[in-house]
């Protein structure tokens, strides 16, 4: 029988980092606010009035999700639905007061987060390690796109092998 070796595995390293993502987010962010809900409220920091769909693409979450994640922001007040005028259909969402200083104070904290999060690596490092991040989950989300006339995507040709 053969053993696979798990720290050599990008699957299981990427759930111990969400690991520990996940136990410095709610002893040193929120216990309140996910990382998915922050998200939201950032993106609508930076680009008010977005509709929920468009929201959920670029903090890359799936229509399910997002509709979940709006709904608990704003039960909690932190963001309103707006119909869009131009289209009656569509609901533009932009952040309350307290979900602008949810925000705010959530910001600070996070910065400190990573900070914790990053520090066994040097400053050259930690950019070489987000970098990389960030190139595996732009490539991970093309594999989420739906299916078009070609059928699914390649995972390979996404991965640009």
């Amino acid at each position: 029988m053969v053993v696979v070796d798990l720290s050599t595995q990008p699957g299981h390293l990427a759930r111990r980092l969400q690991q520990a993502h996940y136990l410095l987010w709610n002893t040193m962010v929120s216990e309140e606010i996910t990382s998915p809900q922050f998200a939201v409220l950032n993106a609508l920091v930076a680009e008010p009035g977005l509709d929920q769909r468009t929201v959920g693409e670029r903090v890359g979450l799936d229509r399910s999700t997002i509709a979940e994640v709006i709904s608990r922001l704003g039960r909690r007040g932190l963001l309103d639905k707006v119909r869009d005028p131009q289209d009656g259909r569509r609901f533009l969402l932009r952040l309350t007061q307290e979900g602008t200083r949810t925000h705010r104070r959530l910001t600070v904290r996070t910065a400190r987060m990573n900070q914790v999060l990053l520090a066994p690596l040097s400053a050259d490092e930690q950019t070489l390690f987000i970098e990389l991040i960030r190139r595996v989950s732009d490539a991970a989300e093309e594999l989420r796109r739906p299916m078009g006339p070609a059928g699914p995507p390649d995972p390979l040709a996404a991965a640009g092998v």
